[in-house]
């Protein structure tokens, strides 16, 4: 009982966290013609309310795409719908064809807010309380502690509720799908894994792991037995959900590739703005976009991506643990969004939910991967007027995860997991690496917020204007980098010992 009332204190302040930074401003308040993230939810609202289901991917007199046309799969469509006839109940104005357009009042506000509320307490916070009482290890104390930690992560906060996202819908049918797979119950991980992909296209990020685990496991138990009988099954699951997701577009083969142009838009370039990845990065040295046609890079992207993610996967295939499960998932999201194409800044979100489910097991490595990520969106969150609870929430964070998590203190080799560095670095004299990842994190958030005061307080120089976005961009890459670096040496390590885990707690 005392375990669930201290849950609910938690989701709680979890809650009061959300809605205060929802007072605040969100993407392109005011700012004509196009508005912003807020628009583009709203209008598909307009969109998927007035017009029939034929018409919502197609460019026609009624939907013009060039105007925050849909470019999300169907169950992203089917959400705006319903939130669209919730809408019309309440002022017929806010969903209105054309005339709706950049619609804002404090009414409409209040309401546009909710609905990511709403969601959060359906979909994403159940599936966060449930995995960390079940799926964690340690007492109840240090369980709560986690999901407290879990529910404060700033980044997704910020960007679902200030800057305007709806990003924890599909987070948490992933994270529902995690859940299942770590209670054995495999297809319905699979059923919640495919609404997480039906509803945004990025969770393909998170698609390899997923495939690599079920398919080991099956291996694992053997292909002329159980193993083949579970991989049917997962294969039917998977099958008739996406069947069910797809049903209204089935019937003509021209709507459904539509929807798949629409959602896969590869003729944007390799990257469009100032993102925490590889070419971004790497453009500051030589101009990749001028040296490499559009075919090239994508191409180029592909195999980089594939190199980067195949040893995590074939580690996952070979040894189907819910352990390296946990890791595939971070270094398959660092993969893509480090080195995959047309990657935006608030893809992060995607490695941030994996960093969240090794809260309980690598607490400073996570969290400090956790702050570094909303430091990343930095740029983005200035230009929406989010500087106060960017901060707020940062420090937040920070404070109670290093103090809740014992961050600081659990901070051995063992528990680092760096026995494998010195195998790597056996040339080298014996260094005491838990001091210097210490002193590394002290300087990390120095310079992080270092950079934070910089860009609020300085002007740039006139003929560098993007001066502090790409300072941003590349000490976010290096910290990113280097995460996925470690985890990837942690998942080829020896698995957590038993002892050492109930020495931790």
């Amino acid at each position: 009982m005392q375990t669930w009332s201290l849950v609910s204190l938690c989701v709680l302040l979890g809650l009061a966290v959300r809605w205060g930074v929802s007072l605040n401003s969100y993407s392109g308040a005011g700012k004509t013609p196009m508005f912003g993230d807020y628009e583009a939810q709203r209008h598909w609202q307009e969109v998927t309310y007035n017009l029939p289901v034929q018409e919502w991917y197609f460019n026609t007199t009624k939907n013009d795409l060039n105007y925050w046309g849909l470019d999300y799969p169907p169950l992203t469509a089917y959400h705006s719908l319903i939130c669209a006839f919730v809408a019309k109940t309440i002022n017929p104005e806010w969903v209105e064809l054309h005339k709706s357009r950049g619609y804002e009042s404090p009414a409409h506000k209040l309401f546009m807010r909710a609905t990511v509320l709403v969601a959060d307490l359906l979909i994403y916070i159940p599936a966060v309380v449930l995995y960390c009482l079940y799926l964690t290890e340690g007492s109840s104390k240090k369980k709560v502690s986690t999901l407290l930690c879990f529910l404060l992560y700033p980044g997704l906060i910020l960007v679902d509720y200030g800057h305007f996202q709806y990003n924890g819908v599909s987070l948490g049918f992933a994270l529902w799908g995690v859940l299942a797979l770590g209670l054995g119950w495999d297809a319905l991980g699979s059923v919640a894994f495919c609404l997480a992909l039906n509803y945004k296209q990025m969770e393909l990020y998170h698609a390899l792991p997923f495939f690599c685990y079920l398919l080991g496991k099956s291996v694992k138990l053997g292909l002329m037995g159980r193993g083949l009988f579970l991989l049917v099954r997962i294969a039917l699951t998977v099958l008739v959900t996406f069947a069910l997701c797809w049903l209204p577009f089935l019937s003509d083969p021209g709507q459904a590739m539509q929807v798949v142009r629409r959602i896969f838009p590869v003729a944007r370039g390799l990257f469009e703005d100032k993102v925490a990845n590889t070419w971004c990065s790497l453009n500051v040295l030589m101009k990749i976009r001028s040296i490499m046609s559009s075919d090239s890079q994508m191409y180029l992207s592909f195999a980089c991506t594939l190199l980067a993610v195949l040893p995590s996967c074939i580690r996952l295939l070979t040894k189907p643990t819910f352990w390296q499960f946990k890791l595939a998932l971070a270094n398959s999201s660092l993969a893509f969004f480090l080195f995959s194409y047309q990657v935006h800044e608030k893809s992060i979100l995607l490695a941030a939910l994996p960093a969240c489910l090794l809260l309980n097991d690598l607490p400073l490595m996570a969290i400090w991967f956790l702050h570094a990520s909303t430091f990343s969106m930095l740029p983005l969150f200035l230009k929406d007027g989010l500087l106060v609870p960017f901060v707020v929430t940062s420090l937040g964070f920070l404070y109670f995860s290093i103090y809740l998590l014992s961050a600081l203190e659990r901070c051995s080799e063992e528990e680092l997991r760096l026995g494998a560095y010195h195998k790597l670095l056996f040339c080298l004299p014996k260094l005491d690496l838990a001091w210097i990842v210490r002193w590394k994190f002290y300087v990390s958030v120095s310079v992080m917020a270092g950079l934070s005061i910089a860009a609020v307080a300085l002007a740039p120089p006139p003929h560098l204007p993007d001066l502090f976005p790409v300072l941003v961009s590349i000490a976010s890459f290096s910290h990113f980098l280097g995460t996925f670096i470690y985890f990837n040496i942690v998942q080829f390590s020896e698995p957590p010992s038993r002892k050492s885990q109930k020495k931790n707690n």
